[in-house]
């Protein structure tokens, strides 16, 4: 993480961070190393965190709150009926598609509210590495997501720290570390296979043939993840 931040100029002295914080494994990792490059870097810069609710059935975070309270970081809950929304304002979309959008723009309209001017987000090398593929194959496009970028409004900028990241790294680290991760229970997105649950199962038998497969990804994407408008080291 150390490496990405640097490497995409991700964090700048007197920045304000938000954390997009869903409560599974990724954003609750992201959360920890964020409290620690707090701690130990020489840049000075404050971090809160946002935790969407779509308001779902069975989507229950009520250990966030508490534990952001011991870590001390300041927390925000927004509750938005996206499931309801999704019936009457969804057209041509899936609905996880029009849930990410969804909470993408609460997420920005808590940045704005609060005074925040970067937002994070727990994508991981794997996520990138599906998209990649997702893109690819379905796309025609050579495009991932991106390390650091600013959005069109331009007051803005959102990063991924975990760019560099393994998935099972956090998966390794979460359960080390004991955290209070909440489990995927959304029925809309999980009730069959999705394309990036298909591009995932790609990837694994791959690298089972190939245990390199993502240390190549990592330098094909390179390039990929970068925004022509910031600085990349």
């Amino acid at each position: 993480m150390a490496h990405a931040l640097t490497d995409f100029a991700m964090i700048h002295s007197g920045d304000r961070l938000l954390l997009g914080l869903s409560g599974g494994k990724d954003s609750l990792s992201l959360l920890q190393l964020l409290a620690h490059f707090k701690r130990h870097a020489p840049i000075d810069f404050e971090f809160g965190a946002v935790t969407i609710d779509p308001m779902s059935e069975g989507f229950a975070p009520v250990t966030l709150k508490p534990y952001l309270a011991r870590l001390d970081v300041p927390y925000h809950f927004v509750q938005e009926p996206i499931v309801e929304l999704a019936q009457t304002h969804m057209h041509n979309d899936s609905f996880c598609a029009f849930c990410a959008r969804m909470r993408r723009g609460l997420m920005y309209r808590t940045c704005r509210e609060q005074g925040y001017n970067v937002l994070v987000l727990a994508q991981h090398l794997d996520d990138l590495a599906e998209s990649f593929l997702m893109s690819a194959f379905h796309g025609g496009r050579l495009q991932t997501m991106k390390a650091n970028y600013r959005v069109d409004a331009g007051d803005l900028r959102v990063i991924r720290p975990l760019v560099y990241v393994r998935e099972r790294q956090l998966t390794d680290f979460a359960s080390m570390a004991g955290l209070p991760v909440i489990v995927e229970n959304c029925p809309a997105c999980f009730a069959k296979p999705s394309e990036r649950s298909r591009m995932k199962q790609l990837l694994a038998a791959e690298e089972r043939q190939n245990p390199r497969l993502f240390k190549t990804l990592k330098t094909t994407l390179l390039p990929l993840m970068s925004d022509a408008n910031e600085k990349h080291g």
